[in-house]
């Protein structure tokens, strides 16, 4: 038959291992299971037009946006989603409805629109893009290119539902 030894050591050894197997679930912060949606950006839904026309390109083209469109937890590809994209260009300005245009989803959850170039404004190169279809929460991004030498840009919306 064994001895225990009962000493101030003993009990804080003990302890403090039940405590680290016992209850390590309850020491580290809470986290959000699968992909977080994605914020609007600042600045993302300026010059936005509801209900811009799905095109098959925007102006002259030259340029192409693309992307993803995936949901919120489980990282699922979302089909037939539209995104408006539009963007001071050398065609038009931002504002106006001829830099205006809207796209959908493939299978993959994938788009791409062609457009002219964009240019700076503000000493800026950026677009804006806007998912705005209702059945997931508005999301309005301006993603800013590195360089006004880029003849593309890529934006990933990730979104829950409304």
């Amino acid at each position: 038959m064994s001895t225990v030894v009962l000493n101030r050591r003993t009990l804080l050894v003990g302890g403090g291992s039940v405590l680290a197997a016992g209850m390590s679930g309850l020491l580290q912060p809470a986290r959000a299971e699968g992909l977080a949606p994605t914020s609007s950006m600042s600045g993302g839904a300026n010059n936005y037009r509801k209900g811009a026309p799905i095109v098959e390109r925007i102006g002259g083209g030259g340029f192409w946006m693309t992307g993803t469109v995936r949901r919120a937890g489980d990282g699922a590809p979302l089909a037939g989603q539209r995104i408006q994209i539009w963007a001071h260009t050398v065609e038009g300005q931002e504002h106006e409805q001829r830099s205006h245009g809207a796209t959908l989803t493939n299978k993959d959850g994938e788009f791409r629109l062609e457009m002219p170039q964009i240019i700076p404004v503000f000493g800026q190169p950026h677009g804006h893009l806007a998912y705005d279809s209702g059945e997931f929460k508005t999301v309005f991004l301006r993603p800013v290119m590195r360089s006004a030498k880029d003849t593309s840009m890529e934006a990933h919306f990730v979104l829950q539902p409304a």
